[in-house]
């Protein structure tokens, strides 16, 4: 059988995902205005 794919890595998820991430670059910072906008509970998924 093969392994599984998803092989979660803390690291990893932050530097994509997480908040500083999102504010790095104009598209995200509209991610995270969207989401403040909608009003979810949380911004970022990490």
């Amino acid at each position: 059988m093969p392994k599984r794919t998803y092989q979660p890595k803390k690291t990893k998820r932050q530097r994509k995902l997480g908040f500083r991430a999102r504010m790095a670059s104009r598209g995200a910072i509209r991610v995270l205005k969207a989401r403040r906008l909608k009003g979810r509970w949380s911004l970022t998924p990490v």
